[in-house]
C-alpha cells in the first residue's frame, strides 16, 4: 500500500534548512521546519489532529541565527526593569513541543514543554505538572551530603512550582485534556540575579509557543520597595533592604497571580507595587508576542473537547428545583452529600431515558493497536528501505461522533451548572449558602493554654474552619537549616508547618509527607506571622509553630495565621502587634447572574465559594498594613479597581477578626511556660571564644556535662548563647565561662585558689578554671623560705592578689601582699595600680542578667567577661519564677 502525495509529508522527516536539494522531491507540499518534528509525529497518532503551518516570517525584532549544522536559532532580548533578559529558542530541546534559555545577567534558567500523544479522561482540573529544580552545580557547588545527585524538590523549588503552575491554570481552556509536563532547570546562577521571577516567564515563553491552546501568554517579575522606589527584578544585594517582596505574574490587559510579604505595608502602596509590575509584564508579553509570530507552532484548537451543549439543558431540567433546595443547606457536609445524591440521581434518569451509556469505551480515542497497522498488512514504502524496527503509521478515518453522553460529562455538566446557581443565588438573593449577606464573616471563637505541657497553644474556629496551633520554644539547635545555590550556611529561627489532614474534611485520604499545597500554606502564614516576631537579640529563641486544620470549608491558611498569633501570645513571645487573615472571594461577571454587572467581592469565603468564584485573595496583617498576601485568579484576570475593592474590603474584616480574637477564653498567658527552656546570651571578647570551646571542643563539652545545660553556642563576634532547663544548671554554666574568658586586672584579689604545681622558685595558682599565675617563692609568705615545699604543697589553696601583667600576658601573684605584715612594696605597686577590687566567687543570692544590643547597630568591644551584664536581681522567695521570665526576656 502506497501513501499519496498529500500524506506522505506528515510521514519524512524535515530536512536541515541549508539544504535544498533531495534524491526526491514533494515540492507541492513542502517540509515543515525541524522545531515543528516530533509535533508531525505525534499528529498522525492523534484522533483530532490539528492542522499545522509553517513557522512565520521572523519580525525584525527577533534574530534569527543560521547554522551549518543544526536547525536556526531564535533569540530576542526583552527589557525588564533597568536591564535586559535574552530568550533563546530553537537550538535545544528541539523534541520537546517547546522549549527555551532564558538568561538574565549569568544566571541562566533553561524550560521545556511536552504534550502527552493522546488525551486523558475528561475531567474538571487541567492535568498539568509543573517541575523546577535548582542544580547544585549552577553555581559550582555539589551536594555535601552522602547523596551527591539532586532528589526531594525542596521547599523553596516546591514554592517556584506554585508560582509557575498557579498563573498558567486559568489560560488553558476547558475541555483540553492531553496532560502537559513543565521542567525548568538552573544551569548557571551568579548569586546576583535572583531564577525564580525568571522561571515564571520562562514557562509563560514555552507554553506560548508550544501547541498548547492557551488563551493569552503571561510573564512575571519581582517588585521591591527599596528607598521609596518600586524596582521591577531587583538584584539580591537589592533585596537585603527592600520593603516588600512582591511576586506578579500576568497578561499585556490582567493580574493572574500575586503572593508576596512586606512590613505592614499599606494597601495603597501595595496597589502602586502592583501597578508597576503591570506595567513591566505588558511589556514582556509583547515582546513574547512577536517571538510567537516568528517560531511559534499552530494551536491545537481542534483538540478541545467540550461536553455538548444539550447536555447543559437536561441537567437543569432534571436538576433545577432541587439544586436550589441542597445549596441553601448551611452545614458542609450535609450539603455536600445532598449534592452527591442529586447528582447521582441525574445520571440515573439520564441513563434511564436512553442518553448515557456506562460503555468506558465511549468517547475514547484509538488504541494504539488500531493505530498502528498490523503486520500482515502491507507495509509502507517511500521509495527505499524501511528500516527494521520502524513503526509505520497509517492514516485513520475519523469515528462518527458519538450519540450518547458519557457519564464523565455529566458529572461534569453537573459541577458547573451547580457552580451556576451558587452564583445566581449570591448575586440575586445577597445570600450565600450559609445565610450570610457578601461582606459578613463568620462566627469566630478562640481559646488559648489547652495543652499544660506545650509551651504555647490555641485554638482558633471561624465557622467551619478550625486550627489547632502549637508553639515551641528552644536554643539555636532547634532552627531549621537550609541548603539553597549559595554556598553559605543559612538557617531559619522561625518556621511555620502547616498540615492538613483528610480527616479536617470529613474524608480519607494518604497520610505522610506533606503535600505542594501544604508547603505553600505554610510559608504564607510563616510570612504574615514573621513581621511580628521580635529582634533576635531580644528574644534568642528558636521558634516553631505547628498549624494542625482539624477542620476546613475555606481559609485554612488564614485561620493559621489567627491561630499562630494566639499561640505565640501564649508562649510568652513579646509581638510587635497582633495580626489576622481573611480570604476574599469574587463574582466578576454579576450581569450574567441577575446583576447590574459590576463585580461582586465576597468576604471569608468558603470552600464551596472558592471552587466556584472568580478569585481567592488571601490578605493577612492588622487595620494599619499587610504584611503577607496571595491571590489566584479563575478567570484570565482582574483589573487594579477590582483588586483595590477587595484590599479594602478586607482591611474592615481583619478589623473585626481581630476584635474577637482580643475576645479569647482563657485569654493567652503572655507569658513563658515552666516548661519552656531557659536561654541566657552573654558578650565576651571575640579572642576568648576559643577558650570556651578547647581543643576539639573538649572545653565546652566539659562544661555541659558538668553543669547539665542543654547546649552553648558560640559565635565569631563572642556572643554566647546558654540554653538550659533549669536555673541552677545555667547558673554554673555562666560562671565556669565567666572565669574562663575573665580579663585580669591588676590589683584585684582571689580569694581560696588552688596551688596546681610547684617549682624550685615559686608556685602556680590558678584563680579560675584555666587561668594560673606565678606566685613567686618570695611572695609567698612574709618570712624567708627556702623551698616552696617547705610551707605549701599542691592542691592547698590560699587567697592570692595580681600585682603584674607582663607583656606576654603571664600573671605575677603575691600571698604576702593580703598578709597583715605585708612588705611596702607590694603595697606601693597596689597603690601604682588603682584601687584594690577584690575578686570573690558569684554569690548564690545574686543573679546576672544580660541585655543585648540590636545587631544592625556597632557594638563596642567588651572589656570584661560579661560587658553586656546590665542588671544584678536579689533572688526572694519567688526566685525561680521570676529569674525565669528575667533571663529569657533577654
Amino acid at each position: 500500500m502506497l501513501a499519496g502525495p498529500a500524506a506522505l509529508h506528515l510521514l519524512l522527516p524535515a530536512p536541515p534548512p541549508h539544504r535544498r536539494h533531495l534524491a526526491f522531491a514533494l515540492p507541492q507540499h513542502p517540509a515543515p521546519p525541524l522545531h515543528a518534528r516530533a509535533a508531525c509525529s505525534r499528529r498522525a497518532r492523534r484522533r483530532a489532529p490539528p492542522q499545522r503551518h509553517g513557522v512565520a516570517r521572523a519580525s525584525a525584532a527577533v534574530a534569527e541565527e543560521a547554522s551549518s549544522s543544526g536547525p536556526a536559532k531564535f533569540s530576542v532580548r526583552i527589557p525588564v526593569g533597568d536591564r535586559e533578559i535574552l530568550v533563546e529558542t530553537g537550538h535545544i530541546g528541539r523534541q520537546a513541543s517547546a522549549s527555551v534559555m532564558v538568561t538574565d545577567g549569568e544566571t541562566i534558567l533553561y524550560c521545556s514543554v511536552c504534550l502527552s500523544d493522546t488525551p486523558n479522561d475528561p475531567s474538571d482540573f487541567f492535568p498539568l505538572s509543573v517541575h523546577y529544580q535548582e542544580r547544585l552545580s549552577a553555581a559550582g557547588r555539589t551536594s555535601g551530603g552522602f547523596f551527591k545527585r539532586e532528589g526531594k524538590a525542596k521547599d523553596h523549588e516546591v514554592l517556584v512550582c506554585r508560582l509557575i503552575d498557579r498563573p498558567l491554570r486559568p489560560t488553558m481552556p476547558k475541555g483540553f485534556y492531553y496532560e502537559t509536563q513543565i521542567l525548568s532547570w538552573v544551569f548557571s546562577y551568579d548569586g546576583i540575579h535572583s531564577p525564580d521571577c525568571l522561571a515564571i516567564t520562562a514557562a509563560g515563553i514555552a507554553v506560548a509557543l508550544s501547541e498548547i491552546p492557551n488563551k493569552q501568554t503571561i510573564a512575571g517579575v519581582r517588585i521591591g520597595l527599596i528607598n521609596g522606589q518600586f524596582v521591577i527584578n531587583p538584584t539580591t544585594e537589592q533585596m537585603e533592604n527592600s520593603e516588600l517582596d512582591l511576586m506578579m505574574a500576568g497578561t499585556d490587559s490582567a493580574i493572574l497571580m500575586i503572593e508576596g510579604y512586606c512590613d505592614f505595608l499599606t494597601e495603597e502602596k501595595l496597589l502602586e507595587a502592583v501597578e508597576a509590575g503591570q506595567v513591566a509584564i505588558r511589556e514582556i508579553c509583547k515582546a513574547i508576542d512577536v517571538l510567537v509570530q516568528s517560531c511559534g507552532k499552530k494551536k491545537m484548537v481542534d483538540a478541545i473537547n467540550l461536553p455538548p451543549p444539550e447536555l447543559y439543558r437536561h441537567v437543569e431540567d432534571i436538576s433545577g428545583d432541587e439544586l436550589v433546595k441542597a445549596l441553601q443547606i448551611k452545614e458542609k457536609i450535609p450539603r455536600r452529600k445532598a449534592l452527591s445524591a442529586l447528582e447521582d440521581k441525574v445520571i440515573t434518569i439520564l441513563s434511564e431515558q436512553g442518553y448515557v451509556s456506562k460503555d468506558s469505551s465511549l468517547g475514547v480515542t484509538e488504541s494504539l493497536d488500531d493505530i498502528v497497522e498490523d503486520e500482515d498488512e502491507d507495509e509502507v514504502i517511500v521509495d527505499g528501505e524501511v528500516d527494521e524496527g520502524d513503526v509505520h503509521i497509517k492514516p485513520v478515518s475519523r469515528k462518527p461522533p458519538r450519540q450518547l453522553f458519557a457519564e464523565v460529562d455529566v458529572k461534569l455538566v453537573f459541577k458547573e451548572v451547580s457552580s451556576k446557581y451558587l452564583r445566581r443565588r449570591i448575586v440575586e438573593g445577597g445570600k450565600r449558602s450559609d445565610g450570610r449577606s457578601p461582606w459578613e464573616l463568620r462566627p469566630i471563637n478562640s481559646q488559648c493554654g489547652l495543652l499544660p505541657r506545650a509551651h504555647g497553644s490555641a485554638l482558633f474556629t471561624r465557622g467551619e474552619t478550625q486550627s489547632l496551633a502549637v508553639v515551641t520554644l528552644g536554643g539555636y539547635q532547634m532552627a531549621q537549616r537550609i541548603d539553597n545555590l549559595v554556598d553559605t550556611e543559612e538557617s531559619k529561627s522561625f518556621y511555620l508547618q502547616y498540615s492538613f489532614p483528610p480527616s479536617c474534611v470529613g474524608e480519607v485520604g494518604r497520610i505522610g509527607a506533606p503535600s505542594r499545597r501544604e508547603i505553600g500554606h505554610g510559608m504564607l502564614a510563616e510570612r504574615a506571622l514573621e513581621q511580628i516576631l521580635p529582634p533576635e537579640e531580644d528574644f534568642p529563641y528558636t521558634i516553631r509553630v505547628e498549624s494542625t486544620i482539624t477542620e476546613s470549608n475555606g481559609s485554612s491558611s488564614m485561620a493559621s495565621v489567627c491561630g499562630g498569633c494566639l499561640a505565640l501570645q501564649d508562649a510568652g513571645v513579646p509581638i510587635k502587634f497582633p495580626v489576622a487573615g481573611i480570604a476574599m472571594g469574587l463574582v466578576l461577571d454579576t450581569q450574567e447572574f441577575g446583576g447590574d454587572g459590576s463585580p461582586l467581592i465576597l468576604s471569608d469565603i468558603t470552600g464551596a465559594e472558592d471552587a466556584s468564584g472568580d478569585m481567592d485573595l488571601k490578605v493577612a496583617g492588622n487595620e494599619s498594613g499587610i504584611t503577607a498576601f496571595q491571590m489566584d485568579i479563575k478567570v484570565v484576570g482582574i483589573t487594579l479597581p477590582v483588586m483595590e475593592q477587595a484590599l479594602l474590603q478586607a482591611r474592615d474584616g481583619r478589623q473585626h477578626i481581630l476584635n474577637e480574637m482580643s475576645k479569647s477564653s482563657p485569654p493567652p498567658s503572655k507569658a513563658l511556660s515552666r516548661h519552656a527552656p531557659l536561654i541566657h546570651v552573654m558578650k565576651v571578647k571575640p579572642n576568648k571564644v576559643n577558650l570556651i570551646i578547647g581543643s576539639g571542643g573538649k572545653t565546652i563539652k566539659s562544661i555541659i556535662e558538668e553543669t547539665g545545660v542543654d547546649a552553648i553556642d558560640t559565635g565569631d563576634d563572642g556572643t554566647v548563647k546558654i540554653t538550659a532547663r533549669d536555673l541552677s544548671s545555667l547558673e554554673k554554666s555562666k560562671t565556669i565561662i565567666a572565669n574562663l574568658t575573665m580579663v585580669p586586672k591588676v590589683g584585684e584579689i582571689y580569694r581560696n585558689c588552688e596551688i596546681k604545681s610547684i617549682a624550685p622558685y615559686g608556685a602556680f595558682v590558678e584563680i579560675a578554671p584555666g587561668r594560673e599565675g606565678l606566685c613567686h617563692i618570695s611572695e609567698l609568705s612574709s618570712g624567708w623560705l627556702a623551698k616552696a615545699e617547705d610551707a605549701f604543697k599542691i592542691g592547698d589553696r590560699i587567697d592570692v592578689k595580681l600585682i603584674e601583667i607582663n607583656d606576654k600576658g603571664q600573671l605575677r601573684l603575691s600571698s604576702r601582699a593580703l598578709l597583715p605584715d605585708g612588705d611596702s612594696e607590694s603595697n606601693s605597686k597596689q597603690q601604682s595600680s588603682g584601687s584594690t577590687k577584690e575578686k570573690a566567687p558569684q554569690k548564690d543570692d545574686l543573679i546576672k542578667m544580660t541585655t543585648r544590643r540590636p545587631k544592625r547597630k556597632k557594638q563596642s568591644e567588651p572589656s570584661g567577661a560579661e560587658n553586656a551584664t546590665t542588671k544584678t536581681l536579689e533572688k526572694s522567695a519567688t526566685a525561680p519564677a521570676t529569674s525565669q521570665g528575667s533571663e529569657t526576656a533577654t
